[in-house]
């Protein structure tokens, strides 16, 4: 029997949640972690050694699925792989909706008992409908209900990002980075070797769901891709859906295999696949991170021009290289912008040609930075807006007279507030590196697309820009 959307509705929007096996001996990891949970949290365990200390956290114990006195909607199941089919088989007797199975050690190993494990378990969740999560993962992650796999997780924070992993490991670092950088999700599912539910599965389910914006995923193979092509170019026409691949050398590829136990297959053909799907490839955590927030925080450009706004000279030069690299026009501007510039700009250690070399003219008064960003706005020639922010220069002034730095984000907010050109801006790590953290997390609290080099900032453009609009 196929896994139902209620079912998985149930699993990923739960209400009830159980912890099967936790010890002692983990620091009850899965028990902490879910103390964030706004639902009612139980805890399944059968040594009368453990029970004291699960009681402690405030947890009601239960010697099985079955006593719970209500319908459970999600399960995580810590225990041995040799008990995992019992438990598999009391969350069908107990109508359980999902069960993730942390346990490993299954067809992954390669190993005989392995196999027969995993082949048992499917045998028993297939038939009802259970919507089995795993074996080998992490889970789940739902900010907005507390439910976590990592104490250090977000709780609490409405997301708009639908995670896909086969890797717990890479979930969880998405969930991590991606709420240092302000980007929280909705729903993050770590699948492992997916013997019920797989990529497609998850694809689907997003594909339709409101509160998921955006998909993004770690794939490392799949058991049918014409149906994974097919789940991704229909979530692909609906919203922004962007893809990491891992194993995308020979080496790697050895290394799925031991992992999560699916077939790797030739990176050209991924990348054709991803493509002709409408999705977009990226290739590390980094990138994925830094493509979901141009997604998600900057405009579409119309075309592919840029006016580029730079601190320095120097900076100018490399500025302008690092966009071109990656595919972007740094025109000159109009006559007509040129005339305007030329009434206020300081040209002493400064250009306005494109890249505009403003700190001086920004320094001098910095209601010029609007006169600027309305020049570029107007300006026919430019469809996108790049702005360098020079730690370097500027974080200590930043501390010394925070009101600048207030003055700075009015005026970018100003211009994203009424221009529909994409506005991102590129602030480098620096040997002043606290304060500079601390500039970065205020333009990303204030949802200013913001990142640590040219490179980064002109990759994550072009490669959201051929993505589905929001």
């Amino acid at each position: 029997m196929p896994v139902t959307r209620e079912r998985l509705h149930r699993t990923l929007n739960p209400q009830v949640v159980a912890v099967i096996g936790d010890k002692k001996a983990s620091g009850y990891t899965w028990l902490r972690s879910l103390q964030t949970f706004s639902g009612k949290l139980y805890s399944v365990q059968v040594d009368p050694n453990e029970i004291p200390g699960i009681e402690e956290l405030g947890v009601e114990n239960y010697a099985s699925l079955t006593d719970i006195p209500e319908r459970v909607d999600f399960a995580v199941c810590a225990v041995p792989r040799q008990v995992a089919p019992f438990i598999v088989q009391s969350c069908v007797d107990a109508d359980v909706g999902g069960v993730t199975l942390f346990t490993s050690g299954f067809a992954e190993t390669g190993e005989d008992l392995g196999v027969e494990l995993q082949d048992k378990i499917y045998e028993i969740a297939a038939p009802s409908g259970l919507a089995l999560i795993g074996p080998n993962c992490m889970g789940v992650h739902i900010p907005r209900l507390g439910v976590r796999f990592n104490r250090d997780q977000p709780h609490d924070v409405e997301g708009d990002i639908g995670f896909i992993s086969q890797s717990g490991t890479h979930g969880m670092n998405f969930s991590l980075t991606g709420a240092a950088n302000g980007l929280y999700c909705s729903s993050l599912v770590s699948f492992g070797n997916g013997i019920i539910l797989e990529a497609a599965d998850y694809l689907d389910y997003l594909a339709d769901d409101d509160r998921s914006k955006l998909i993004a995923m770690y794939i490392e193979g799949a058991r049918d891709g014409r149906r994974l092509f097919e789940s991704l170019k229909n979530a692909a026409a609906r919203k922004p859906v962007i893809v990491w691949k891992g194993g995308q050398t020979e080496g790697g590829g050895r290394a799925i295999r031991s992992h999560t136990a699916s077939l790797a297959s030739d990176q050209s053909i991924w990348e054709a696949v991803i493509r002709q799907a409408g999705a977009v490839a990226v290739h590390n955590l980094d990138e994925m991170v830094d493509v979901v927030k141009a997604t998600l925080l900057a405009k579409r450009p119309s075309s592919n021009r840029l006016g580029l706004i730079a601190m320095t000279g120097g900076q100018s030069v490399v500025l302008t290289d690092a966009f071109e690299k990656a595919g972007w026009k740094v025109p000159t501007l109009t006559d007509a912008s040129y005339a305007q510039l030329g009434e206020f700009f300081n040209i002493i250690g400064g250009s306005y040609r494109n890249p505009l070399d403003a700190a001086g003219t920004i320094g001098q008064a910095p209601e010029h930075l609007d006169t600027i960003f309305d020049i570029l706005d107007a300006d026919e020639n430019i469809d996108a807006v790049a702005m360098e922010l020079s730690a370097t220069f500027m974080a200590r002034r930043w501390q010394d007279k925070p009101e600048e730095f207030d003055r700075l984000i009015t005026s970018i907010k100003r211009f994203t507030g009424k221009s529909k050109k994409p506005f991102l801006a590129a602030l480098h790590p620096s040997h002043v590196e606290p304060e500079a953290l601390q500039a970065r997390q205020r333009l990303q609290a204030e949802g200013i697309p913001t990142f640590p080099s040219f490179e980064r900032a002109a990759n994550a453009l072009r490669k959201s820009s051929t993505l589905a609009a929001l």
